[in-house]
């Protein structure tokens, strides 16, 4: 049995942190940065941190991944916990409210930034791992799905990510960090780059295959030169993660999706005591 006081506890207090604190693998590279707007960006992350404020005005929609264990008991469904979660965070913090009801019509703002986007990943064992990004609309505007033909080359398939990126980078406030589904459907393809997300910027893919590729990625996405906020100067993307699953024959698709600069996320872990 996990409590529902536990993991509401825990994830209300990592949420708020990674809104108003900067995400210490990001410090590095800002840190270094002597271009355009440099002093600026540092002043951000200080001045958020020192009073408490969000790192940016647009505080996100938040995105959970579950890896929930089989033998795990929770007091209530899971998406009732984190919703309430959500809720707490953003009404009792000096957090932009960034969710409409309706998303074409009204479009009404739900005026406590819920609901999440919940994904629950069924494991076997006694533990329970929550994932989360805050996701804002620039970088989540960006997000791209390509139905490939399961012929084409792998530096067929690195062009059109590079394409995508040279096209669209500038937009999302980079540097960026870029994830990459491949395989599945559709829709797991998507899932999986969101969830490639979640990964610090040095873990590498356990399959050595698809860690040369984002390495080689990596280093071919930061020729662009798109630099710090599309100046041109500075590192253009962080890092290059892949998730990838089994497909259908007759399919390849990737998702793409990119995080902003900030690159606010967590994890929580519950195991067996």
């Amino acid at each position: 049995m996990i409590s529902k006081r536990e993991i509401f506890e825990k994830l209300s207090n990592h949420i708020v942190q990674v809104n108003e604190t900067i995400n210490p693998e990001v410090k590095t590279y800002i840190d270094e940065y002597k271009g355009p707007f440099s002093q600026a960006l540092k002043e951000n992350y200080k001045i958020a941190e020192a009073e408490k404020l969000p790192l940016c005005q647009d505080t996100g929609i938040v995105e959970f991944f579950v890896f929930l264990g089989n033998e795990v008991i929770l007091e209530e469904p899971i998406f009732s916990t984190l919703n309430e979660v959500v809720e707490k965070v953003y009404t009792e913090n000096p957090f932009r409210f960034s969710l409409v009801s309706d998303p074409l019509f009204e479009r009404k703002n739900t005026k406590n930034n819920t609901p999440p986007v919940v994904h629950i990943f069924q494991v076997s064992g006694k533990s329970l791992e929550i994932k989360f990004l805050v996701k804002g609309g620039g970088s989540e505007n960006l997000s791209a799905l390509f139905m490939l033909k399961p012929s084409i080359r792998v530096q067929e398939l690195k062009d059109v990510i590079i394409g995508h990126v040279k096209e669209n980078g500038a937009k999302g406030c980079p540097p960026l960090h870029v994830g990459i589904g491949i395989g599945g459907t559709s829709d797991k393809a998507m899932v999986l780059s969101k969830l490639a997300l979640t990964k610090s910027f040095k873990e590498r893919n356990q399959d050595p295959v698809y860690a040369v590729f984002e390495e080689e990625l990596l280093k071919d996405l930061n020729t662009l030169k798109i630099g710090f906020q599309g100046l041109k100067e500075g590192v253009s993307v962080f890092s290059v993660h892949v998730e990838y699953a089994p497909t259908h024959i007759a399919t390849l698709p990737v998702g793409v999706s990119l995080d902003c600069y900030l690159c606010r996320k967590g994890v929580i872990k519950f195991e067996d005591r």
